[in-house]
């Protein structure tokens, strides 16, 4: 499963580069047409992963609930965040990666709970999940990209 580490880590690290610029201001920024943001795609990236790997595997998030319940699927932006709740963001992004594999090394991932996604992918073990990880990131890594050419435009 190293391969999809490595990807999941040159996409986060790929978006961070391509983001470092922008305000605090222009990562909060909701253009019109849009229901969230930059910061937001970035923290659903990080409650995304933990939701399908450690929750479907009944396990304990290695995050706070409150930043699952912030960020899943289905909630959109509801405060400004922060400079420093975007460094937490832009931190957590790789630390949980760290924290996955490290956990799929060894072997915690069980008790995985079958479940299909939205898209009509069958997830039923922690190996699945891995392989969707990958293209969950690609679809918001997309969506991120979109939002920062409409915030960076004056």
């Amino acid at each position: 499963m190293t391969k999809q580490i490595e990807i999941i880590r040159k996409t986060r690290s790929f978006l961070l580069e391509d983001l470092k610029d922008l305000s605090t201001e222009q990562f909060n920024r909701i253009p019109e047409g849009f229901n969230n943001n930059v910061i937001w795609n970035l923290g659903h990236l990080v409650a995304t992963q933990q939701i399908i790997c450690y929750i479907s595997a009944g396990l304990a998030p290695k995050i706070k609930e409150d930043f699952i319940s912030a960020y899943r699927k289905g909630t959109k932006p509801e405060k400004s965040v922060d400079a420093a709740e975007i460094e937490n963001i832009k931190t957590l992004l790789f630390s949980t990666v760290d924290q996955l594999e490290s956990d799929y090394n060894h072997h915690i991932f069980g008790g995985y709970t079958a479940w299909s996604t939205r898209y009509g992918v069958e997830l039923a073990n922690i190996d699945d999940a891995m392989n969707f990880l990958p293209f969950h990131e690609g679809l918001h890594s997309g969506c991120i990209t979109a939002l920062k050419r409409l915030v960076t435009k004056i």
